[in-house]
């Protein structure tokens, strides 16, 4: 039997394992700790920060996530929802600089947050939630800076930055952009604040409709992003494989 005849079952088989490579490979891409919604007007008051940590492992489970608060432009009146399985221990640390506030001076703030006894399986995801006071009115963006542990005992560190211009690192930490003020009373936007939660460990009551739209905006857009990525991968790969089959057509004896 000539060798011609196999080669429509090989490309086929060529274009599965090639498209099949192209969606893993987005999926891996995408698979890091992000914070929602992904901006917030300077100084916005009473709001709530989403952290959604991703298991990128197929045998191992998240067990542990640290998620690292700047000091240097701290996030006041920090409240933790509770997680089913889920503790969180929360860390303070003293500023550098106090800072001022309606209520007085404060000198410490929420440093660290740590979720422990709780797993995310492999294709899973979790979303941990966080309440604050008030955000920074002295920032263009802040870093959280966090630590994904394995039950393998493997830790992924979600820390590097990207200057602008550059790509996106291999593991970026979760940046949340501080957009400038609108000039609503009180010098924050009320499409940019969220409702949270009044006692310590209460959950959030709702969040803002203006943030909802705004982070469903930013993830369609990033989901739309991708899918076309990933459609323009696959069509180049096809191409090449046609092109492959052409040439061996071109080769096959008279």
């Amino acid at each position: 039997m000539s060798a011609h005849r196999f080669l429509p079952r090989r490309a086929g088989a060529v274009v599965v394992l090639a498209a099949a490579a192209v969606v893993a490979a987005a999926g891996a891409a995408s698979a890091h700790v992000t914070v929602h919604p992904e901006s917030y007007p300077e100084g916005a008051t009473d709001g709530v920060l989403t952290f959604r940590v991703p298991n990128e492992e197929d045998t191992a489970s998240t067990t542990e996530v640290r998620v690292f608060l700047p000091t240097d432009h701290p996030v006041l009146g920090v409240l933790v929802s509770p997680r089913d399985g889920w503790r969180a221990k929360v860390t303070t640390s003293k500023l550098r600089t106090p800072v001022k506030t309606d209520d007085g001076t404060l000198t410490d703030a929420v440093s660290e947050i740590t979720w422990t006894g709780g797993r995310i399986g492999a294709g899973r995801y979790e979303d941990f939630d966080v309440a604050f006071g008030q955000l920074p009115d002295n920032a263009s963006q802040l870093t959280f800076k966090t630590l994904q542990t394995y039950s393998d005992g493997r830790t992924v560190r979600w820390i590097e930055e990207a200057a602008p211009g550059d790509d996106e690192p291999e593991n970026p930490a979760p940046v949340l952009r501080l957009t400038a003020k609108s000039g609503a009373p009180g010098g924050t936007s009320a499409a940019g604040t969220a409702a949270a939660g009044t006692a310590t460990g209460a959950a959030p009551a709702a969040k803002g409709a203006g943030a909802t739209a705004s982070g469903a905006r930013s993830d369609a857009s990033d989901s739309t992003a991708r899918g076309l990525g990933v459609a323009g991968l696959v069509v180049g790969v096809l191409g090449l494989v046609a092109a492959g089959f052409a040439v061996l057509r071109g080769r096959r004896p008279a």
